[in-house]
């Protein structure tokens, strides 16, 4: 017995209609080449008619909408507005996941919005078990999204600021300011009481902190270098049927960059009607709106408005616009990011090829400005050691990963499963690597290169840093509150190794000045504490600061030969000179951790171009040299 309603693959419509193929032929409106085209694509990515035509700008919206109603035209939101009262009939999830919205009330039917004929018929059973009537109006989805911001969009700024259990989230780190920044002073006083009262004891004690955590931190960068020589068989290319990807770019006063975006993702080889482009912009962000609103976006593009909210941070940003995804693998880029063009085929690859267990991948960052001043290589140089040695080595010893902002990658109903972002963390990136580690969900390395900007000059880059360090200690504190459940989801190593990545960091960079005190040395002049230790154990502490300054060299060689970048070689020692900068930031982020910690300190894009023509091109095999060749 079949069904009373039946869809095909072409029409997305009832299957006793005539195929839209054949309207849009008969009215000259797609030459027959390109409909044979977009015909076989469909068939390929099972994918309906009118999402291939729409992505590949075949045809015009107003064009296709008159074909797929039946000669009616689409609808003008400007001339014939919803009505508040009537949008409410469905829930914002009922609206989302058909892409309908209920438009006005006409007699005892509803005039129902919707982007597709199937979308309308999902929605019209839904008002059908209200006891309501439906007829269509046909809408293009960007409409109807945005008409589901204005009507829903509190709710569900609500719900993205939110997403996160309380428990997991550091959303109640703002709730008691005046108490905390009077701990903070008050734990300030004591330790300038004590400097002031016994400075000695004070500095060894500092000392002996410092370099305690530096010698923890620095043999995980060895062993982590060690685990990096190994690495997976490369995938076999994906096969159809491929997964439909959204790609999510939040973008916040990016006007200079916004239409170098667009070019650049323009690049990635995957089907369109496949591909989904949310540009994710804050309702306040006038001038970047406006550039875009004058540059002609693809079919496979579209904008998404975040209504404001309680705070204003690329996590709540990216939460708000998941529910506009229709993605089965969900990415996010930054607004200056230029993708490897096969990067999402490698990406699908390496998900099918694994378990549901590995959740999340993450991508290679480069940089396409790395020659521009001395704080751009040094930038370039570090990256290089991050993403090149220490994170595919952190995710092959076994431990959580942290994850980068950017050219990350979600199995959509894990990132569903564990509450997507902490709306509140400025580094929401690392944050989520932590969570799903401790939902037994793995983050593995895959050899494709995304290459932005270097903030290369100072004072942005303190800032930047700031925010980064700042993000470090709030996630340090969320997931130190219950030791002992960290250590019950973690296990012993692996939470050990989140102390050491994450507080190890903060305190390498806090205590730093400690550390410095060793060149005393080199230079004839007495060290500070020679009064409380034995020439042999101060000798003995300046061998151990120079062997993990000759580590930190060593990567950065390592790291630059795995690179494009091997003209970087000659400055890799001067990051002595670079990392006090990390320093001064790192004092900038536990002040704003007290005193202002959800603000987000944004980094400006746009202020420094490529090398050269062509250095944001990425080659399609250029991650395959982050690791050495696999041994037979």
């Amino acid at each position: 017995m079949s069904a009373p309603f039946q869809t095909d693959i072409e029409t997305g419509n009832a299957a006793s209609r005539r195929p839209l193929s054949a309207r849009l032929l008969e009215a000259g409106a797609v030459p027959v080449p390109d409909m044979v085209e977009a015909m076989g694509e469909a068939h390929l990515t099972a994918t309906p008619l009118h999402r291939v035509l729409q992505s590949r700008d075949m045809v015009g919206a107003d064009i296709l909408a008159r074909a797929l109603g039946d000669g009616a035209s689409l609808l003008d939101r400007d001339e014939y507005p919803p009505d508040p009262e009537v949008t409410s009939f469905l829930f914002a999830d009922e609206c989302l996941a058909h892409g309908v919205l209920p438009w006005r009330l006409v007699g005892q039917e509803v005039q129902l919005a919707a982007a597709s004929p199937e979308g309308f018929e999902a929605g019209r059973t839904l008002l059908k078990a209200q006891g309501r009537d439906a007829v269509m109006l046909l809408a293009s989805e960007s409409v109807i999204h945005a008409e589901i911001g204005a009507h829903h969009g509190a709710q569900l700024v609500a719900e993205a600021e939110s997403l996160v259990a309380a428990e997991d989230s550091c959303r109640d780190m703002g709730r008691a300011g005046p108490l905390r920044t009077l701990v903070a002073l008050t734990i300030a006083a004591a330790a300038a009481a004590t400097l002031w009262a016994a400075p000695l004891t004070f500095f060894t004690a500092i000392l002996a902190l410092a370099t305690l955590s530096l010698v923890v931190s620095q043999a995980l960068k060895l062993a982590a270098m060690v685990a990096s020589r190994t690495r997976a068989p490369e995938d076999p290319e994906p096969q159809a049927p491929l997964p439909p990807v959204t790609i999510m770019v939040p973008l916040f006063r990016e006007a200079e960059i916004a239409t170098a975006l667009t070019e650049r993702i323009g690049r990635l080889d995957y089907p369109r009607a496949l591909l989904q482009v949310l540009l994710v912009l804050e309702d306040c962000d006038e001038e970047t709106a406006q550039v875009l609103a004058r540059t002609r976006l693809p079919g496979w593009c579209q904008t998404v408005v975040v209504p404001e909210g309680t705070l204003r941070t690329k996590p709540r940003a990216l939460n708000y616009a998941m529910r506009f995804a229709r993605g089965e693998i969900i990415g996010v880029l930054d607004a200056e990011d230029a993708p490897a063009p096969d990067q999402i085929r490698r990406i699908v690859a390496r998900f099918r090829n694994r378990g549901r267990d590995v959740a999340c991948l993450q991508g290679i960052l480069d940089f396409y400005n790395p020659k521009a001043n001395w704080l751009s290589r040094c930038f370039a140089i570090e990256y290089a050691s991050w993403f090149r040695l220490q994170l595919p080595g952190i995710a092959r010893l076994g431990l959580p990963v942290p994850l980068g902002g950017t050219t990350v990658y979600f199995r959509r109903d894990v990132l569903d499963e564990v509450g997507g972002w902490d709306a509140h963390n400025v580094t929401e990136d690392a944050d989520l690597g932590i969570r799903l580690a401790r939902r037994g969900y793995r983050t593995e390395l895959v050899p494709t290169v995304t290459r932005e900007e270097a903030n290369n000059r100072a004072l942005p880059w303190i800032k930047q840093r700031s925010r980064w360090l700042k993000g470090y200690a709030m996630t340090w504190a969320v997931h130190s509150r219950r030791p002992a459940g960290l250590v019950r989801d973690l296990g012993i190593w692996r939470a050990l190794g989140f102390q050491i990545m994450f507080l190890g960091a903060l305190a390498q960079f806090l205590l730093a000045p400690a550390l410095w005190s060793f060149w005393l040395i080199l230079a004839n002049v007495p060290h500070p504490t020679e009064a409380v230790l034995s020439a042999p154990a101060l000798h003995a502490l300046f061998a151990t600061y120079v062997t993990t300054e000759a580590v930190s060299i060593l990567s950065g060689l390592i790291a630059v030969a795995r690179s494009p970048h091997i003209g970087l070689m000659p400055w890799v020692p001067s990051l002595i000179f670079y990392y006090p900068l990390g320093t001064l930031a790192a004092w900038k982020a536990i002040w704003e951790v007290v005193t202002k910690p959800f603000y987000w300190d944004k980094t400006q894009h746009g202020k420094s171009a490529p090398d050269g023509p062509g250095a944001d091109l990425v080659s399609r095999d250029e991650g395959l040299n982050a690791l050495p060749p696999r041994r037979a």
